[in-house]
């Protein structure tokens, strides 16, 4: 304790401002009563200037790296700013080309919307023609006629009504020939007789039983057929008569019934075309100008805007500028009246160049016509000349063809000539055409010639050849005449050459 009284205690020097920081006075100089009471000295003045040496030098290390900061933050900011101007201009110039792209598609909507609101305006136009035509057709389909038709009995009638008799009537139904009035008598007795044959079996047996029938036999046959083709025609005639009597009224009425009709239409139409007349208006054209308003009408409009402004009617505004009009003076009423002439000579300014194009349009649809009409003309004068030169063509071979025939001489055929004879199977048709036609009179060329046919693919090869042979006779015979005839020919010829 003595030991501690005895020092001295030394008070802290004042810091120094320059150089001198808490933190390393703190670190290099404790507190002097730590130190008297570890060590027991007596801290002398001398270290007071170390102290301030060595505070500067801390204080110097201490500003260097703040010094290097700031540099740095200021490069850095710098750069900030240049990066955020880049930018900065980077997307003004997007945002230009993006106005730029806004315009262009701008005018392209316009440019759609004008095409699309011209087609709308047309579309209403046509619609606007469709309807008043529609109109009137309505009114064409409204026509009624008020006239009451003739009944009476029609040919479509008549023809059912002979259509239905036939079936049941018996009477008008054609009369069949005595041929067939026979067979229909001897087909039981044939069919007796010949229990197995067909039906064309039984024709061929009934033809050849016809032909066997004597002239006395088939006169009952005859007589009946007679009799009663007399009443099928008297039956026929009266039909006829009775259909071109109908035939005659039909018509009859038919022209009645069109002039009534007629008359009823015309007066139809008569009154739906004063209606319409009514109901339409002309189409004016948009280009002709609008006639110009006279004075009276440049007054009103200028007093109109001010009357409605005072919430007044239109029926009370026109009785207003009617009584006002009559109220003012010449002098008032002048310039009015030079506005209404100005606007007079506007309008027949604008109505003669109006006219003039008119015109100029009609001459020019003249002038197109008259081009048309002259390539039609054209057109129909080739074709002209197309024809005339074929039939031109037509006429002269025409005309070489007959010189040539003149020329050579047409040859004349010899009455005395022996002609070629028939084939086999054209004299095996001869005969059988003749056998056919007694068996089955009234029969059809071509059911015969279909008939012989058959029956010539049905005969056998022998008797094929019996045909062959008289067609070979007949060959031989024709040779021998052609000789004979070929001798004279030129026997005659010799006795001419001779004279």
């Amino acid at each position: 304790m003595a030991a501690i009284a005895e020092t001295p205690i030394v008070a802290d020097p004042a810091p120094t401002k320059k150089g001198r920081s808490k933190r390393a006075l703190k670190q290099k100089n404790p507190s002097l009563n730590e130190a008297n009471i570890m060590a027991g000295a007596v801290v002398e003045p001398a270290p007071v200037a170390a102290l301030n040496s060595s505070g500067k030098e801390n204080h110097e290390s201490l500003s260097q790296p703040k010094s290097q900061k700031k540099t740095k933050k200021g490069a850095s900011k710098a750069k900030q700013q240049s990066s955020e101007a880049f930018s900065f201009e980077k997307e003004l110039q997007e945002m230009q080309e993006k106005l730029e792209k806004m315009k262009i598609e701008k005018e392209q909507t316009e440019e759609l919307l004008k095409v699309r609101e011209e087609a709308l305006k047309q579309k209403e136009e046509e619609q606007e023609k469709l309807k008043i035509e529609f109109k009137k057709l309505q009114k064409i389909k409204e026509f009624k006629p008020n006239m009451t038709f003739p009944v009476s009995f029609t040919l479509k009638d008549l023809e059912q009504e002979k259509k239905d008799k036939k079936k049941g009537d018996f009477s008008k139904k054609k009369p069949s020939p005595p041929y067939v009035l026979w067979c229909k008598d001897q087909w039981n007795e044939v069919k007796k007789a010949y229990p197995d044959a067909d039906f064309k079996e039984m024709a061929n047996l009934l033809g050849s039983k016809w032909k066997t029938v004597s002239a006395e036999e088939k006169k009952p046959y005859e007589e009946r057929y007679r009799a009663e083709k007399e009443v099928y025609l008297k039956i026929v005639g009266n039909e006829k008569r009775d259909h071109e009597a109908l035939k005659l009224l039909e018509e009859e009425q038919k022209q009645k019934t069109a002039m009534h009709l007629l008359e009823e239409y015309l007066q139809f139409k008569q009154e739906a075309e004063i209606e319409n007349k009514k109901k339409t208006k002309k189409v004016k054209d948009p280009l002709k100008p609008k006639q110009p308003m006279s004075a009276y009408f440049v007054f009103a409009n200028e007093r109109r805007a001010i009357l409605l402004s005072q919430n007044k009617n239109i029926f009370e505004v026109a009785k207003i500028t009617g009584e006002e009009w009559k109220n003012l003076t010449e002098a008032q009423r002048a310039p009015y009246e030079q506005m209404a002439m100005k606007n007079k000579e506007r309008y027949a300014q604008e109505m003669e160049v109006y006219n003039h194009k008119k015109d100029e349009e009609a001459a020019n649809l003249k002038k197109e016509d008259e081009e048309l009409m002259k390539l039609r003309k054209q057109e129909a004068l080739q074709l002209l000349k197309k024809k005339e030169k074929t039939e031109n063509l037509i006429k002269k071979t025409k005309e070489n063809r007959q010189k040539k025939k003149k020329d050579k001489g047409e040859k004349i055929v010899d009455p005395n000539k022996p002609k070629k004879p028939a084939s086999s199977f054209l004299l095996f048709s001869n005969e059988t055409k003749k056998n056919l036609s007694g068996e089955r009179p009234g029969i059809n060329n071509s059911t015969l010639n279909a008939l012989i046919s058959v029956k010539w693919k049905e005969l056998g090869e022998q008797e094929k050849q019996i045909w062959k042979d008289k067609a070979a006779e007949a060959m031989e015979a024709y040779k021998k005449e052609l000789e004979a005839y070929n001798k004279s020919v030129v026997e005659t010829e010799n006795k001419n050459q001779k004279q």
